[in-house]
């Protein structure tokens, strides 16, 4: 009976309840038998009940333990895209290449859903790549199947049954890609069904084709960015296409990035300078920083959209070159620019230790009203070399901030320094924060 017990709450990821059931005896390996069979750790992995799968962990569940079919608690966690679970079992030793009776692996189960978190984080651990499914198809065999393919359609097509009624919704994943659901339901209520994926299929395979070493031209890879440059949370596709594009490192790709900043389409000159800011850059190289500066310097003249101007002055920021400054403070301030923290960020990264009229600017956005912006300010002015009485006043000043994660940055500048007022700003983030990352700043000095 506890075993039963023990299963509903963790698929309710009802923690309490799981705690006292197993303080009570219940044995986390034991699979329930009633009407829902299974073990506690693959109810709680296939639906993210991430502090229940820390406990059933803590006491000894088996993270390869196997349910009926040879599902694993990876393989529930990679068919339902739930990342955060999938890190948490694979830090805990889950065989990341079992295969369930069908053949399925985690990472064919994440491919086929489009569960680009997932995806990551199985190839970050080292995941089998070529590894085949039952069916014979590998990962990147899956996801190009379904790169193109209008998804709602699809799903649609797997549950369709005559005279049901159907919906479909949308939302975003813990990955940033777009959930999509269809749901089903028989004219009289007696039964119901529904099927899911994540539109996260080009990212996919942009990875696994990386992976693998397949060479897929640059003209495919920016229509995989742009088709999902408005759908995806924070640009997730657009970033892994990027990003991927970036790595190679290679003339060809640089020349057809360098096109695609003069291409007649928004889209395509965002993404080329999106892609092209940091070509090549490795261990503090940048092979390519006296072909990218000049064209993006150009851009700042020549360029109208704001989008793709916001996007030129990040890439400005990631040259790092001071020859740029310039060139930052004038789209900072043209009229009617909005401030963003990549303001900030770009300022630091190109600003000299002795430009008093830069070093003005970001002691001004260290003031501002948006938390992102004085939060990045913060770190910027921290980070710069140089160390006077104006730069200290200016991070002390933020150690009364309202964000938290301001004041780790000012401590982390002040303390650099040696200036005493950092302890001030480290007793407040450790009694106020449970930010690994705020925390690790005033403490990893």
């Amino acid at each position: 009976m506890h075993e039963e017990q023990l299963y509903r709450a963790a698929l309710n990821g009802d923690t309490e309840t799981v705690g006292k059931l197993l303080t009570g005896g219940a044995d986390p390996n034991r699979p329930s038998e009633g009407e829902e069979e299974g073990l506690p750790l693959c109810a709680a992995a296939a639906w993210d009940r991430h502090e229940v799968a820390e406990t059933l962990l803590a006491v000894g569940a088996d993270v390869n333990g196997r349910e009926a079919g040879g599902w694993t608690a990876l393989l529930w966690a990679a068919a339902n895209g739930q990342a955060p679970t999938a890190r948490l079992l694979i830090e805990a030793g889950a065989d990341v290449d079992a295969a369930n009776d069908d053949g399925d692996t985690p990472l064919t189960l994440a491919a086929r859903r489009g569960a680009l978190g997932v995806v990551q984080e199985l190839l970050e651990a080292g995941a089998d790549h070529e590894k085949f499914d039952g069916d014979g198809d590998t990962p990147l065999d899956i996801a190009v199947a379904w790169v193109g393919v209008h998804l709602e359609s699809a799903l649609l097509d797997q549950i369709e049954q005559d005279g049901w009624e159907y919906a479909v919704s949308r939302q975003h994943a813990k990955d940033g890609t777009e959930l999509v659901t269809v749901a089903g339901r028989a004219p009289d209520g007696s039964e119901t069904e529904q099927v899911q994926a994540q539109r996260g299929h080009a990212a996919v395979a942009t990875l696994l084709e990386e992976a693998a070493g397949v060479y897929t031209p640059v003209d495919q890879l920016v229509a995989r960015a742009v088709a999902h440059r408005d759908v995806d949370e924070d640009a997730e596709t657009w970033w892994v296409v990027a990003d991927s594009l970036r790595r190679r490192g290679d003339e060809e790709t640089y020349e057809a990035l360098a096109r695609l900043c003069v291409s007649e389409d928004a889209r395509e000159r965002e993404f080329g300078v999106d892609a092209i800011a940091q070509f090549g850059i490795a261990e503090g190289e940048k092979p390519y920083l006296e072909r990218t500066l000049p064209l993006l310097l150009k851009m700042v003249t020549t360029e109208g959209n704001p989008q793709v101007l916001r996007s030129v002055l990040a890439a400005l920021g990631h040259q790092g070159d001071p020859r740029a400054l310039p060139a930052v403070l004038d789209i900072i301030g043209r009229p009617g620019h909005e401030r963003t923290m990549t303001d900030a960020i770009a300022l630091a990264d190109v600003l000299p230790p002795d430009h008093e009229e830069g070093l003005a600017l970001l002691i001004e956005m260290t003031e501002d009203e948006d938390s992102d912006v004085r939060d990045w300010a913060t770190a910027g002015l921290a980070g710069l070399e140089a160390d006077t009485p104006r730069i200290r006043e200016a991070l002390a000043a933020r150690l009364a901030d309202p964000d938290l994660n301001t004041v780790a940055e000012a401590t982390r500048g002040l303390a650099v320094r040696g200036d005493d007022r950092a302890a001030l700003g480290a007793a407040r983030v450790l009694a106020e924060s449970d930010d690994e990352y705020a925390r690790g700043l005033v403490t990893e000095q």
